[in-house]
């Protein structure tokens, strides 16, 4: 199952958006549904990062909401696609400002 850009979940967004909520709702328990049954025994965090709270997005979400630092790191290729938009504004020139994080990741995504 994809997750990131599910297409049953983009048809319920169209639903919504076009007024049809019933529809919308309808369409979102069902990947709702496929979604807990094909993760009931399944790790669905993409995180990559060493951290005690993996795979328990309510606990993470919840300690990311209370100290509102930065986002969760499952979170980030979600908005940074959308930063990235808006930094065509600029012809990426932020990039020129950024230095990216030294994070320490899971031991399957450590490089030797």
């Amino acid at each position: 199952m994809i997750i990131e850009g599910n297409q049953k979940e983009l048809d319920a967004m169209k639903e919504f958006h076009k007024g049809n909520r019933k529809e919308g709702l309808r369409l979102q328990e069902e990947f709702a549904a496929e979604f807990r049954e094909e993760y009931k025994d399944k790790d669905h965090c993409p995180c990559m990062k060493a951290c005690r709270y993996h795979g328990n997005c309510k606990e993470c979400v919840a300690i990311h909401r209370a100290h509102q630092e930065h986002v969760p790191n499952c979170m980030r290729p979600l908005l940074n696609k959308k930063i990235k938009l808006l930094s065509e504004l600029t012809e990426h020139t932020i990039a020129n400002e950024i230095e990216p994080p030294k994070e320490v990741l899971r031991k399957e995504f450590q490089q030797d």
